[in-house]
């Protein structure tokens, strides 16, 4: 009798077929779940599955392991219209659970933790060309320039036609309600889809040039590699990196900028798009659920190019990354120190070598760990010594305090004479000073 079992269910697993599922719950091991006839699945699908009694977004992680009686098996419900999960991606995730000894499934939440992007994004309202203006029918020039911009036959939004024309949202809508344009059902786009590789950047200096060069060199072979870029404060270490990421671009691929997270800040994301002509998607804990949904549907589908993000960003699933770069890579915000524990730059290293691309750090004072990695040869090291435009460094003075003491009647026991000197000057000047306290 159990023989007879066992055949019916060989029957059933070939009828219907069965996959081995990951969940993002804090489990260790993937499912067995039935594959419906006429359902067609492969590794790294996304698919919605039962779950006691939820219906989950999960992930196919491979063929089906078996001894699940066919009695017991549940189905899988349905297949989420997205590219698979990369292999690359899904042993990196195999291979982070093990090295932080924390579940699969844990793991797996970080590159599902926006279970709303599985979804189709609902349409936008778009406009597009619909008729010239008659004889004797006068545009204001806004309006000109708006009907010059959508003759090009592109469908635009609203907000995104306004700002090309240099106009208001306002004069859109006149322009619909006379029939100029007219509306159409659009996507929300991805972030950061058409970043423009040939934008001039600033001029660099031989040195930058030569890292430059090396970087771009290191991007256009495709293999892994760490370059640990060691530059002073002010040395142009950003745009060294620039220009590894237009090399990326260039050959289609997706980068990911990993950034302490108080480091992003306007001043980064309007120098990327000065550099590259948009701003980069963004992936941060700050943002609202609705970015969080664009960004990460448009890093699975590979329409966004360019991630610049804290550390979770490095688990988003990239349809095809080219190139990392951990800006700061000395930065304690990298390690994450509840839920699962990781290190963000030492797992960004690893994914480059699972991916086999290449990865860049850069510190004005890097870290021990990647200095040692430097002087062995693991990493290759690339020096920025001086500042950009020859500016100078700053004066520093140690002050040894068993020589010069406080002053007398000083309620402080850290402020020497010389320092509270050059404090009273700086503010005699009208400038400020700041004092950093241990």
């Amino acid at each position: 009798m159990q023989t007879l079992f066992q055949e019916e269910d060989d029957m059933l697993s070939r009828e219907t077929g069965r996959k081995s599922v990951l969940v993002p719950y804090p489990v260790d091991k993937a499912y067995d779940y039935g594959v419906p006839e006429g359902l067609e699945i492969c590794a790294g699908a996304y698919v919605c599955v039962p779950l006691g009694r939820r219906e989950i977004p999960a992930v196919v992680w491979g063929e089906a392991e078996g001894g699940v009686s066919s009695k017991k098996l549940k189905y899988v419900l349905s297949r989420y219209d997205l590219p698979p999960m990369p292999e690359a991606h899904r042993r990196f995730l195999d291979w982070m659970a093990g090295y932080t000894m924390a579940a699969r499934g844990s793991v797996l939440k970080l590159s599902l933790s926006v279970p709303g992007a599985l979804e189709p994004p609902k349409p936008v309202t778009g406009y597009v060309f619909s008729r010239a203006g008659k004889e004797g029918e006068s545009l204001s020039p806004q309006a000109r320039r708006v009907m010059e911009i959508v003759s090009d036959g592109l469908p635009r939004r609203a907000g995104e036609l306004a700002e090309e024309a240099g106009c208001s949202s306002g004069v859109i809508k006149g322009l619909f309600e006379k029939g100029y344009l007219k509306q159409i059902s659009l996507s929300a786009p991805a972030p950061c889809r058409l970043p423009d590789p040939e934008r001039p950047g600033p001029l660099l200096s031989s040195v930058q040039q030569d890292s430059a060069r090396d970087l771009k060199e290191k991007v256009k072979t495709g293999r892994y590699n760490v370059t640990l870029v060691d530059g002073v404060t002010g040395a142009g270490k950003t745009e060294v990196y620039f220009e590894a990421v237009a090399q990326a671009l260039r050959q289609n691929r997706q980068v990911l900028i990993l950034l302490p997270e108080i480091a992003l800040s306007n001043a980064f994301l309007d120098r990327f798009k000065t550099r590259f002509g948009c701003v980069p998607a963004l992936w941060h804990s700050s943002l609202s659920s609705a970015q969080r949904k664009k960004t990460w549907r448009g890093v699975v589908t590979g329409e966004s190019r360019v991630v610049v993000g804290a550390r979770s960003a490095l688990f988003l699933p990239y349809a095809d990354l080219g190139l990392i770069v951990v800006d700061e890579e000395h930065d304690p915000s990298f390690k994450q120190q509840d839920g699962v524990m990781y290190h963000a730059r030492d797992s960004a290293v690893v994914l480059a070598h699972r991916l086999g691309v290449p990865c860049v750090l850069g510190s004005a004072t890097p870290s021990l760990e990647s200095l040692a990695n430097a002087q062995r040869g693991r990493y290759r090291l690339a020096k920025l010594p001086v500042r950009v435009a020859g500016r100078p460094m700053p004066d520093v003075e140690l002050v040894d305090m068993a020589g010069q003491a406080p002053e007398p009647g000083s309620t402080s026991e850290f402020v020497s004479a010389p320092l509270a000197i050059e404090v009273r000057e700086a503010v005699k000047r009208g400038e400020q000073a700041i004092l950093f306290i241990n």
